[in-house]
């Protein structure tokens, strides 16, 4: 059997968001990224990504892009939440599809984690609701029972969502993480800010060679070069410590990606962690 483990960059769909979302410190208008008021010429289009990982242990799936509802009615799916984040699904581009591509169906997933749970991350779960394990950080979980703004509850209804807990740890800024395996291969690193419960990931293959999947604790490269926070915000304080940590990490020579979840210079790849 083989020890390596590979790192599927997917985009699972597009959205499209005024320019202030990824980048709120580009702006001094705090409403500027709800893109009210605001000109179309100031909307961009980003890619969604989901990373499955083929690990010796188990097949992950981390978080599922959009559900294919969004390619016959925005609304039905989103519903106000369409004046924020407009959703796009190319053919092919589902998380279902894209499973059936590699050879895998949903069933086949050990893993299902979600970093955080707002819609672009988890509007896509009941295609893969077959997953023999689908997580979401307890803080997460209670966050989005109780607002109602930033989270659509039906994305995950009849959905079997269990939670973990973040333990004591050396990692993140806020010293809280989950190993998954117990052995310290991908490990799920409390860095809320854009949310009370967002999870970053780092992948450590057997040479201690790592992978770093950001989430959206920054909306790209950019955003821990330049220590940029996104819009959407529950803390702005945490957020910005989350960003830090993220760019001390990507600093790192023993790592060899560090990846934002909606960066446009990041282009489907496939990541292998060797011995």
């Amino acid at each position: 059997m083989t020890t390596d483990i590979k790192i599927h960059v997917l985009h699972t769909g597009l959205v499209k968001v005024d320019r202030a979302l990824p980048f709120h410190d580009y702006y001094r208008n705090p409403l500027a990224f709800t893109g009210l008021f605001r000109s179309h010429v100031n909307q961009v289009t980003l890619p969604v990504s989901s990373y499955l990982i083929e690990h010796p242990k188990g097949l992950v799936l981390i978080d599922t892009g959009w559900n294919e509802v969004v390619r016959q009615s925005q609304w039905r799916e989103l519903g106000p939440q369409v004046k924020i984040n407009k959703a796009y699904l190319p053919a092919g581009w589902s998380v279902r599809e894209q499973l059936a591509t590699l050879g895998y169906q949903p069933s086949d997933i050990d893993y299902l984690m979600l970093s955080h749970l707002h819609s672009d991350h988890a509007s896509g779960l009941k295609l893969v609701k077959d997953a023999k394990h689908i997580l979401t950080s307890e803080p997460e979980w209670q966050a989005a029972q109780h607002d109602k703004m930033r989270y659509i509850s039906k994305m995950w209804d009849g959905v079997n969502v269990q939670t973990f807990d973040y333990e004591h740890s050396q990692l993140g800024p806020f010293h809280q993480s989950f190993d998954l395996f117990g052995d310290g291969s991908v490990q799920f690193v409390a860095t809320p800010g854009h949310s009370a419960g967002l999870s970053a990931t780092i992948v450590t293959g057997k040479d201690g060679q790592e992978v770093v999947l950001a989430a959206d604790v920054g909306y790209a490269q950019e955003s821990w070069e330049k220590m940029v926070t996104p819009g959407i915000v529950v803390d702005r304080k945490a957020a910005i410590e989350s960003l830090a940590w993220i760019k001390q990490e990507a600093a790192k020579p023993n790592v060899v990606e560090a990846l934002a979840n909606h960066d446009t210079k990041v282009m489907p790849h496939v990541i292998t962690l060797s011995d």
